[in-house]
């Protein structure tokens, strides 16, 4: 019998990845390709449909050429993207949703913040669908983004044939198939999966009765078959039209598949990048404010999914080093020494804790930069650096840096513990992603959360999760969860440190305490505020 391979196309905010697994999930090869973002003033953020296309299909060909495989052998791919939205004409091509009209940018990214006026407005509705998505819509979400286009650019909305979930799109664009998937529509465009169908009196609330005309009527599962590659894409990738594509999935949710899926009960997956998700599903239904979900077969099919996220944490860290006047020095140093700019500053706070037991002590940072995803859902929230002097140098950034890895695991935290009041169970966090690969931050999540952080063997679980989705899509097994068993391996575990419970336990109640002056602040000054 021949060997069979899966391909998982990963598409993240920077990025796309291939890779190409084998059945027991181990990598055959992997390709990476930048992708662009366009931003005309702060909180637009804008991407093109044809530069992420191009970049998919290089990544597809490169990791072919590395894989050294026939191409014969691909049963099938699986895509996850960003929850990003795409506007597509009756011709298939990209209609403008920058200010200006540059045609490239047909995409809003997941992270832009411009529909923030239509967010109050939907979340002033107080429709019942809104107890799916923690109480209110987040401004990340599709519905504000949508609404948002209709008010500013009506012939653009009008003649909008098709509004496309990132993810969705590539599955249409590789097949032909006019599918969506019920992870993309449930968690980001409030669609009720438990109805199989829209809150028909939000979208008329809202002035969007006729939104689901412009989206697929057919809603697949996930690991459910969408299509084939059609010819073009086929030609593109360099494989036979018979490879069989998945229905999509959102990148952070192919993530937690991967991590969570052969052993759900009482594991978070912590999918950590730009941003972090967590995701937990559960046989019943359970709400929690400010986490949005529950949504039935979101991740899982027959489970339901909470999901609570922090809009800035890899961004936020590197952000934060981008400020210092040593940025420079750290990054030649870094490129001396051949390792990455987190190793070298590992090496800072280790020596900076080999003379002080507690360098952040007085350092505080309240993680809110880009808004508060979760618990608070706030997106108006801020960040606050609160104890700083006149310190600088190396001890300056290296205190600074992790004080806001630890602000991030707060974050994180108070996650946790609000899942925990609404009456969920946590007994361990399962992680991906870029915080995994940095041993400080992986140790300040564990103590501060007091879970044990288990890891996956491989580095890049959402690429797993997407190849997986396609396992299942093409047959090679039979449901989501036996895939994950024969395609995810176990990697290290992370233990916290009871000796510094303590020390996290008021750290903790300070960081949760530094919401409230920023509040008052901001509302002693919004006037001013445009």
């Amino acid at each position: 019998m021949s060997e069979s391979f899966f391909i998982g196309i990963d598409v993240g905010s920077a990025s796309v990845r291939a890779g190409i697994f084998d059945r027991c999930g181990q990598r055959r090869a992997f390709a990476v390709r930048p992708i662009q973002q366009f931003s005309s003033r702060a909180n637009f953020v804008e991407q093109s449909s044809e530069d992420i296309w191009q970049a998919v299909c290089d990544s597809v060909r490169e990791a072919m050429e590395h894989a050294a495989i026939p191409a014969q052998a691909v049963c099938s791919i699986g895509f996850d993207a960003t929850c990003s939205l795409v506007v597509v004409d009756s011709e298939g091509r990209g209609i403008s949703v920058a200010e200006q009209g540059e045609p490239e940018r047909d995409i809003i990214m997941w992270m832009d913040h411009r529909a923030t006026q239509e967010t109050l407005d939907i979340n002033a509705t107080g429709d019942e669908a809104l107890r799916y998505v923690g109480g209110e819509v987040s401004v990340e979400m599709e519905l504000p983004k949508v609404l948002w286009l209709k008010r500013h650019f009506p012939g653009r909305y009008q003649r909008a044939w098709r509004l496309f979930d990132l993810a969705d799109y590539l599955v249409w664009r590789a097949t032909g198939a006019d599918v969506a998937s019920v992870c993309t529509l449930a968690c980001k465009w409030n669609y009720l999966s438990h109805h199989s169908r829209f809150s028909h009196t939000l979208l008329s609330a809202v002035g969007l009765d006729e939104l689901p005309g412009k989206i697929p009527a057919t809603v697949l599962a996930p690991g459910v078959r969408a299509g084939m590659l059609n010819p073009a894409t086929a030609a593109a990738f360099g494989l036979p039209e018979n490879v069989v594509v998945s229905s999509g999935m959102i990148d952070a949710h192919a993530g937690g598949l991967a991590l969570v899926a052969s052993q759900s009960a009482g594991n978070l997956a912590l999918i950590s990048g730009t941003s972090n998700c967590h995701m937990l599903v559960s046989p019943e239904p359970v709400s929690v404010p400010g986490v949005w979900g529950p949504y039935w077969g979101a991740m899982l099919p027959d489970q339901w999914l909470n999901e609570g996220g922090q809009s800035a944490a890899g961004a936020l860290v590197e952000w934060t080093l981008r400020q210092s006047a040593l940025w420079p020095k750290l990054q030649a140093q870094a490129t001396v020494l051949g390792e990455s700019v987190y190793t070298v500053l590992n090496q800072w706070v280790a020596a900076l804790e080999a003379r002080e037991a507690w360098p952040t002590a007085q350092l505080h940072v309240l993680a809110d930069h880009h808004g508060n995803r979760s618990p608070r859902a706030n997106p108006f929230a801020r960040g606050v650096v609160s104890g700083l002097t006149l310190e600088s140098g190396q001890d300056g950034l290296a205190r600074l840096y992790l004080a806001t890895l630890q602000a991030i695991a707060y974050g994180t935290r108070h996650i946790i513990d609000t899942l925990r009041d609404a009456g969920h169970v946590i007994q361990r966090i399962t992680a991906c992603g870029g915080a995994t690969k940095n041993p400080l931050w992986l140790r300040e999540y564990a103590n501060i959360t007091g879970c044990d952080i288990a890891l996956s063997d491989e580095e890049d679980a959402v690429t797993v999760g997407a190849a997986l989705m396609g396992a299942v899509a093409c047959g090679q097994y039979a449901t989501l969860p036996i895939a994950a068993g024969a395609m995810v391996r176990s990697g290290g575990v992370i233990r916290a440190d009871p000796a510094t419970a303590d020390f996290h336990q008021a750290k903790y109640r300070v960081y949760l305490e530094m919401y409230h002056p920023q509040q008052q602040a901001q509302k002693a000054m919004h006037k001013w505020v445009k």
